[in-house]
C-alpha cells in the first residue's frame, strides 16, 4: 500500500488530500481545507501544512505531492521568489519524506528541479485536475470554479490540450477566468447595476465580494464562506446585504431587501457571463480537436451556480458533475486529489521495478 499526502497551496486557501492506494485501487481518501491568506504571513506556511497533516492524521507517508498558485501573491516580488518560499516551507515541514512537485506539463519533478525551473511549477494545479479527469473522460472541457478563480481545461483524445501554460497565456486563451465563488470584488464583476428603472455606477472600492452575492442568493452557506469578508464583519445574510448596498454607495435604509437581492442576481448573471465567454473559446478549440461528443465537466465550490449555468448559457448538451465519476471528496479539492493520485501511480510503479 502507498500513502501520499498532497497539497494545493493557494493564495487564500490551502487544500490537502490524503490517499491510500494498493495496486492501483483507491482504498482511502480524505481532504481538508485551511483558510490561510498567505500574503499576511508567508513565513507561517510550514505550520499550516503541518496543521493540515494533523487534521488528516497522516502518518507512514511514502511521499508528499505539491502544486501551487500562491506564488502570485503580492507577498512576493516575483513568482520565482514565491515558488522558492513555498518549496522551502514544504521541505521544512517534511524533511524526511520524498516530495514531488507538479509542473505545467502534468509531470512530477523533484524539489531541486522545481527550484531550478520555478515558472514550470508555478500555477500548475489545473494540470492535476485535467490529468485526473482525462482518466475518466477522453474528450471534455472541465470548469473548476474555486473561491478566487476559474480554470477551464480542454481534454481531447485522453490528453490535456491546454494552449496556455502560464497564467498570462491562460488568461489570453480563456482557460483562466479570474472570477470565483467567494473572493472576487463585486466591482471587478460589474461597472454598473440596473436599479429603480435606471442604472447606477458602482463604487471602485472593496465593499462587497462574490461570497456576499452567493450567500444572499442561497448558493452557498455560511460554512462555505471560508474567506474573510470585505469589511471584516460576519457572514449572515443581513450583513451581506449591507455590504452589497454599499457597492452603489447606499445602505439598507435606502434600499429594500428585494432591491439588493435583484442587484445580487444581476451581479451573479454577469459573473456567469464572464465564465461563459472563456468557456466559449475553450470549447470551440476542443471541438476542433475531436469528432467525438464533448461534454462539460463541472467541479469546485461554484460547480452548480457558476460553472453549470455558464455551460447552460452556451446550450451545451451534456454537463457532468465530477462527483458522479470520482469520489465526492475529489470535488472539494480536485487539484490536491489529482496530484496525490499522480504521486501514488509513480510510487507504485517504482516499487514494482
Amino acid at each position: 500500500m502507498v500513502n501520499v499526502l498532497s497539497y494545493d497551496v493557494g493564495g487564500a486557501n490551502t487544500k490537502a488530500a490524503l490517499i491510500s492506494v494498493k495496486k492501483g485501487k483507491l482504498l482511502n481518501a480524505q481532504v481538508a481545507v485551511e483558510y490561510f491568506p498567505i500574503w499576511k504571513e508567508p513565513e507561517k506556511l510550514a505550520k499550516v501544512l503541518l496543521k493540515l497533516n494533523q487534521k488528516l492524521s497522516a502518518s507512514n507517508l511514502d511521499g508528499v505531492a505539491l502544486t501551487m498558485t500562491a506564488e502570485l501573491s503580492d507577498a512576493y516580488q516575483t513568482k520565482r521568489e514565491g515558488v522558492n518560499n513555498i518549496l522551502t516551507c514544504v521541505s521544512k515541514a517534511f524533511p524526511d519524506v520524498p516530495v514531488f512537485v507538479l509542473n505545467t506539463h502534468a509531470e512530477l519533478v523533484t524539489l531541486d528541479v522545481a527550484k531550478q525551473e520555478p515558472l514550470e511549477v508555478a500555477a500548475a494545479n489545473w494540470a492535476a485536475t485535467g490529468w485526473l479527469v482525462a482518466k475518466k473522460l477522453k474528450n471534455c472541457v472541465v470548469i473548476d470554479v474555486g473561491s478566487t478563480s476559474t480554470s477551464i481545461i480542454p481534454i481531447a483524445q485522453g490528453m490535456v490540450m491546454a494552449r496556455g501554460k502560464t497564467d498570462l497565456d491562460k488568461l489570453m486563451f480563456g482557460e483562466l477566468v479570474y472570477t470565483g465563488s467567494l473572493r472576487t470584488n463585486v466591482a471587478a464583476i460589474v461597472h454598473s447595476i440596473p436599479i429603480r428603472n435606471s442604472v447606477a455606477g458602482v463604487a471602485s472600492e472593496l465593499f462587497a465580494l462574490s461570497g456576499d452575492v452567493h450567500l444572499v442568493l442561497g448558493n452557498i452557506t455560511r460554512q462555505d464562506y471560508s474567506s474573510e469578508t470585505a469589511d471584516g464583519r460576519g457572514k449572515t445574510i443581513p450583513e451581506a446585504l449591507k455590504r452589497l448596498a454599499r457597492v452603489v454607495c447606499a445602505d439598507t435604509e435606502m434600499l429594500t431587501r428585494q432591491e439588493i437581492i435583484k442587484m445580487a442576481e444581476y451581479v451573479s448573471n454577469e459573473q456567469i457571463q464572464q465564465v461563459a465567454e472563456g468557456l466559449s473559446k475553450v470549447y470551440s478549440h476542443t471541438k476542433s480537436l475531436t469528432l467525438c461528443k464533448v461534454p462539460v465537466v463541472v467541479t469546485g465550490l461554484g460547480k452548480n451556480f457558476i460553472a453549470r449555468k455558464a455551460a447552460e448559457k452556451l446550450s451545451i448538451d451534456e454537463i457532468v458533475d465530477l462527483g458522479t465519476i470520482l469520489p465526492e471528496k475529489a470535488v472539494l479539492a480536485t487539484p490536491a486529489f489529482g496530484v496525490a493520485l499522480m504521486a501514488t501511480n509513480r510510487l507504485e510503479g517504482e516499487n514494482a521495478k
